[in-house]
């Protein structure tokens, strides 16, 4: 939503003759705006019932997970998952995190679950998310040879579609899963990032491959939220152990904008240089991340951090942990340990 309002708030700056810096400024100064309502928001928002418990305050987080989940605050459901909370911050206490533990195998197969994340967020810039976010408006006049009015109209349209196209993932991530949201998302990508490079390999004067162009430019903006515009910041933070979530979800982050650091940087000598044959590279990466997921990232949809973090120390291997999520059983509850779940039950009955 946020570079939706940009892009036209840009496009109806561009349009004021002789505006001078007014052009440019005012833009820049309207986003103070939505920093405030973040900044006052925040007052409003409940506490994480994980921090809660970790802090002490075992009701104010039955009564935030209650809440959270639609049910009563004295639901056996409620009263088991905080309990699995607390062992599993018992558990985290009990061993003291380190930066070195992110790159070591072990029971908890750290290394692998931070390989995820590192190479998830890669995919998330690589697959051309943020080329066509940010230089769209530069591939239409410049790849396409639209004129500077065009370009910057059709870039707002983009990213108006993409915003809209957010709805499909709000329906999809918890219906179909995780896994199949990325390889939808990025085999569709690739394929629009494939014909977009032939047909900006045509010259511009070919008004039917300038449309295809377009038309492809906004069906990858379709793809791109469906897998690729929040559920990878969600799965990192689902893989993450507890101990060292912070860690591994904050490196993962920072990665995710190096490399958009990296786009932004390349991307507009890239197309002036070798033109569509930019395209083909971030076709290639796309055309990687239905792979690499079908074999190396388990589903993590309907499955608390805490049976996560299970599932991860009970698989075989690296290769066999997809295999093992799809067959385990849904049942968080089932994880809390029994003598003390029971315990807590008894009491309350």
């Amino acid at each position: 939503l946020g570079y939706t309002l940009e892009s036209w708030i840009d496009f109806g700056f561009f349009t004021i003759k002789k505006g001078g810096p007014v052009t440019f400024r005012t833009p820049i100064a309207i986003s103070l705006l939505f920093s405030l309502v973040v900044l006052f928001s925040i007052w409003f928002f409940p506490e994480s019932p994980r921090w809660l418990l970790a802090k002490g305050h075992g009701q104010e987080a039955r009564k935030n997970l209650a809440a959270l989940k639609g049910l009563p605050i004295d639901a056996p459901e409620i009263e088991a998952e905080c309990v699995g909370i607390e062992i599993s911050l018992e558990e985290s206490s009990a061993k003291a995190a380190s930066f070195r533990d992110l790159f070591t195998m072990g029971e908890d197969k750290l290394a692998y679950r931070f390989g995820l994340c590192i190479l998830l967020q890669f995919f998330q810039q690589m697959s051309g998310t943020n080329l066509i976010s940010v230089y769209a408006s530069v591939i239409f006049q410049q790849g396409l040879g639209m004129t500077s009015y065009n370009s910057k109209l059709l870039s707002a349209g983009t990213l108006t579609w993409k915003f809209l196209s957010c709805f499909v993932a709000f329906f999809c991530i918890d219906r179909f899963g995780r896994r199949v949201c990325f390889m939808v998302s990025g085999a569709g990508m690739a394929c629009c990032m494939l014909a977009l490079a032939v047909a900006t390999s045509y010259p511009h004067s070919n008004y039917g491959a300038s449309i295809a162009a377009a038309f492809f430019i906004y069906l990858f903006c379709f793809f791109t939220p469906i897998g690729f515009l929040g559920a990878n910041f969600l799965y990192c933070t689902e893989v993450a152990p507890i101990r060292l979530r912070v860690a591994m979800a904050s490196i993962s982050t920072a990665n995710h904008w190096l490399w958009n650091f990296a786009v932004a940087m390349i991307t507009p000598v890239a197309i002036n240089d070798i033109g569509y044959r930019y395209y083909i590279v971030y076709a290639c990466i796309g055309a990687c991340i239905p792979v690499t997921v079908y074999f190396l990232y388990p589903e993590t949809k309907g499955r608390s951090l805490e049976e996560l973090d299970i599932m991860f120390k009970e698989s075989p291997s690296v290769m066999g942990t997809v295999k093992y999520a799809r067959y385990r059983p849904l049942n968080p509850v089932d994880e809390v340990p029994m003598s003390k779940s029971d315990h807590l039950y008894n009491e309350k009955i």
